[in-house]
């Protein structure tokens, strides 16, 4: 049962890092500090990008689940 836990979680995590990295980056990083352009809080995610952020929540709450559930059957 571990053993297929284990194997799920790290198909889980694959996912999870597919949908971070597919995200359009939301500001201009460091360089939007200064205030202008796109930032954080400018608007809402639409299409592709509202589905992958959706994703993301949803696969990092079951990876945590997951890793949670495999550390009380190794301790």
């Amino acid at each position: 049962m571990l053993t297929v836990l284990m194997v799920i979680d790290a198909l889980v995590a694959i996912i999870l890092i597919a949908a971070i990295l597919g995200q359009e980056p939301k500001s201009s990083g460091m360089g939007g500090m200064d205030g202008g352009g796109d930032t954080v809080f400018s608007g809402k995610a639409r299409g592709m990008d509202a589905l992958l952020a959706r994703v993301t929540v949803v696969f990092a709450v079951i990876f945590a689940g997951i890793t949670i559930v495999i550390a009380k059957m190794t301790s």
